[in-house]
């Protein structure tokens, strides 16, 4: 048994609530892996009096964050993009011309698999450093059955490694490969013929995602892959009205999808369709920026009584950070979320849009033993202020998975 005390702000976020869950001067108690109480420290019980104890130096903790949408695995960059967009190249004319997403499943397809386990593992520990405990990775660079699978397979190997859980999302359903693109018809069936089979039979993903877009796939397209996803015992999730209003948020809710992402172009109908069926709505704001973009309407879609999460996108083009905080930071300043409907949405509401029911993304009792504690008072000095890398201490499990050395013991 072991007992967290001294903290400043400690942030349960009950998993069904709306807010933060916010206690000062509070206590946090372990066993093992799971939490097994959270409160004022003045009313510590007594049976944890001869518990190990810790201190948090006044500081703020934080359920372990989750970032629910990222691309995880991919090689080369797009550093020519970045500059062709400051000269005012729109990001469509520049995936028309082969560039894009093709660019990166180019080097991708190419990259050996030591490459690619190094640029994820690297990835992850900016992660971790930033307090992520628990990571949603896509696919989507790959493209053929082979590839695709060998990085559903990367996944699986680094969840079982450690220290954060990986869930893994097939993305085939990202564009069509150029060698299709005379046929999207028969890349829609590889998908849904050979790729989704094969991921189901070895158990390598736990969601099918579509990017739904002019430029990836069709709503009925969409239709068929979550058809087969289905069939095989996969969720689905959708890129959904990113670049234009094409329907997207009214399709996540009709396929019953755990999350439509982006939804930076979402109509009035497709919030209220969202909001009804319980989708999560899943906010990316350094997309966004890096796009110029008007973010996701987040005050919109959480007064319709929608819940949002808020995850990086990682990836090499339009979002290339892996930084959790500055996407909360954004989701404040560009979205008009409040510090505790951000944090939400990098905890319980992340743990919602991946449908896990375990208390990830809650320090409620009985909920997994994940944390991290800032070197910041309170959420709202936290999230006030832009910080590179503002964790002290990253804790999964019970145990302390990255520290800045920082004295946190008593």
């Amino acid at each position: 048994m072991t007992v967290l005390a001294d903290i400043g702000q400690l942030a349960t976020c009950p998993r069904d609530g709306r807010d933060a869950g916010l206690i000062d001067h509070a206590a946090l108690a372990w066993d093992a892996s799971r939490v097994v109480w959270a409160g004022p420290e003045a009313e510590l019980p007594d049976r944890f009096a001869d518990a190990e104890r810790q201190s948090a130096g006044g500081r703020l903790v934080i359920p372990g964050l989750v970032d629910c949408h990222t691309h995880l695995a991919f090689a080369g960059d797009r550093a020519d993009e970045f500059v062709e967009r400051i000269r005012g190249t729109p990001y469509l004319e520049v995936a028309r011309r082969g560039g894009g997403i093709l660019k990166t499943v180019r080097a991708t397809r190419a990259a050996s698999d030591d490459v690619l386990e190094a640029g994820a593992r690297d990835r992850l520990g900016a992660m971790l450093r930033q307090g992520v405990t628990t990571v949603e990775a896509k696919t989507g660079y790959g493209l053929t059955t082979a590839d695709e699978l060998r990085v559903l397979r990367l996944y699986r190997r680094l969840g079982e490694e450690g220290p954060q859980r990986i869930v893994p999302t097939l993305l085939a359903a990202h564009v069509v490969p150029p060698e299709f693109a005379a046929d999207r018809a028969g890349y829609v069936r590889l998908i849904t013929d050979e790729i989704v089979p094969a991921v189901a039979a070895e158990g390598l993903a736990a969601f099918v995602d579509v990017f739904v877009e002019d430029s990836a796939f069709t709503a009925d397209e969409a239709r068929a892959v979550f058809a087969a996803a289905r069939a095989h015992g996969l969720g689905a999730k959708l890129h959904a009205d990113q670049l234009s209003d094409t329907g997207g948020a009214a399709l996540a809710a009709e396929v019953g999808a755990a999350s439509a992402d982006h939804l930076e172009c979402v109509s009035d109908d497709g919030i209220r369709a969202l909001a009804e069926r319980g989708v999560v709505a899943v906010s990316l704001p350094i997309a966004t920026l890096v796009l110029g973009q008007e973010p996701l309407p987040a005050r919109r879609l959480l007064d319709a009584g929608a819940r949002v999460a808020v995850a990086t996108d990682l990836n090499p083009g339009s979002a290339p950070s892996s930084s959790l905080g500055l996407a909360l930071w954004l989701a404040c300043t560009r979205q008009r979320m409040t510090p505790e409907e951000a944090l939400r949405g990098a905890t319980a509401e992340a743990a919602r849009a991946l449908r896990l029911d375990d208390g990830t993304g809650s320090l409620a009792p009985g909920a997994p033993a994940d944390f991290a504690v800032l070197d910041a008072p309170s959420l709202d000095v936290w999230l006030s202020t832009w910080r590179a890398e503002p964790v002290a201490r990253t804790v999964i499990a019970g145990e302390t998975a990255w520290s800045t050395g920082a004295r946190h013991e008593a």
